[in-house]
Order: C-alpha cells, then sequence, then structure tokens
C-alpha cells in the first residue's frame, strides 16, 4: 500500500504513522528523516539543501521532491510506503503524483487524521519538556508526580515556545492556508478516507487500520 498522512499539528502525525507501518510492513517515510540523511551523508541534495538552511531559508520544493524521488526509488520502497510530513502544499502533491507516475505507480489512500483546533490547543499546550533528559510529560496525559519536575531525572520542565496557545494558533492558520487545501485535492481525486484522531492512541490506530481495510491495508 501507498499512502500519505495528513493532519494538522498535533494530530498525533507521528505516533500513528509509526503504528500504520508497522501494520502495513511497509517503511515510514518522512521529509525530516530524509533531510537528515542526505545532509548527514553530504549527497549533492543534501549540501544544496543544508545551504539554505543554514541561511535560514525554505528548502525549494525541487530540492525537497527530489530527496523524496531518491527515497521512494529505494528497494524496501518498491511494494509500498507510508509518507509523513509530505506532501504539504497542493503543488508538492501535484509533483508527487508525477513522480509516481514516473516510476510506474501510484498513492492508493490519503488518510487525514481529523481533529478540531481546541483540542490540538489542549494537546500541545499542555506538553512540558525536560531540561535535563528532554523527556515529553503533559500536565493532562502524563503529568509528573510533582509539578515542574522530570520524574525520570528530576530536573525542571519548561513549555517550549512551540508549544504556547499563541504559537499553536498560528500554525494552525498556516496549516488551514497551506496543507487543508490537500483534502480538497485528493478528495477530488477519490483518494481520501477521514478518521477521528480524538480519544486514546490505541483507539485511532484500530480506527485508522480499520479505515484502510477497504482499500487492501
Amino acid at each position: 500500500m501507498r499512502l500519505v498522512l495528513v493532519g494538522p499539528p498535533g494530530a498525533g502525525k507521528g505516533t500513528q504513522a509509526e503504528f500504520i507501518a508497522a501494520h502495513l510492513a511497509v517503511p515510514k517515510i518522512s521529509t525530516g528523516d530524509i533531510f537528515r540523511s542526505n545532509v548527514s551523508q553530504g549527497t549533492p541534495l543534501g549540501v544544496e539543501a543544508k545551504r539554505y538552511m543554514d541561511a535560514g531559508e525554505l528548502v525549494p520544493d525541487e530540492v525537497t521532491i527530489n530527496m523524496v524521488r531518491d527515497r521512494l526509488a529505494e528497494p524496501d520502497a518498491s511494494e509500498g510506503f507510508l509518507l509523513d510530513g509530505f506532501p504539504r502544499t497542493t503543488p508538492q502533491a501535484a509533483a508527487l503524483d508525477k513522480l509516481l507516475a514516473d516510476l510506474g505507480t501510484a498513492l492508493d489512500v490519503v488518510l487525514e487524521l481529523v481533529v478540531d483546533d481546541d483540542e490540538v490547543i489542549r494537546r500541545l499546550s499542555g506538553r512540558r519538556t525536560c531540561r535535563g533528559c528532554g523527556k515529553i510529560w503533559h500536565v493532562e496525559f502524563d503529568a509528573t508526580t510533582r509539578e515542574g519536575i522530570c520524574d525520570r531525572c528530576g530536573a525542571e520542565l519548561f513549555q517550549r515556545d512551540d508549544d504556547k496557545p499563541e504559537t499553536i494558533a498560528t500554525r494552525l492558520r498556516e496549516y488551514a492556508e497551506k496543507t487543508a487545501p490537500l483534502v480538497d485535492y485528493y478528495g477530488a481525486q477519490g483518494k481520501l478516507v477521514g478518521i477521528d484522531a480524538t480519544g486514546p492512541v490505541e483507539d485511532v490506530t484500530v480506527r485508522a487500520i480499520d479505515a484502510l481495510r477497504s482499500y487492501g491495508g
């Protein structure tokens, strides 16, 4: 199965991607992993991407798409894959369709994790990160014994800027403007399936796998 996972920040894409990819026995491919791999290996694309990243600029779509092309051409992706974090925009989605056509294949399904903005803010704004060991806790879902102190190493917890409500609201606006149109794009192709991404992680995984069954997953 070849699928893409979409959803707003805080929808649980990273967590669900791991479980779903394992269930389908396909590689989980994220643009973050691809970037790190190319940069660390010093590939021509990695060198080019690093030049933009060092300058604080966005890596152009052409570079990102070429990295994705190289990754999807690797043997482990020949029977299927799960893309997490790509595409993020409709131009990237169109480029992915062309890329896959060039490889003689196509996406089977796009799975949307559906969660409302209030739930996203609740999830993300409650996160606290340990200054010592880096473990992430949650004031509601995974609280420490002592408020503000890590149970693992005893260091202080803090709230990252990314997890502050005002930052989350900005990220959600960006998602609505740039990434949410993917829902319409893939919906028009008849490849979109949405599931409720609220509730326990295990329940969301079951819903996702049930939804994919009709697509051969």
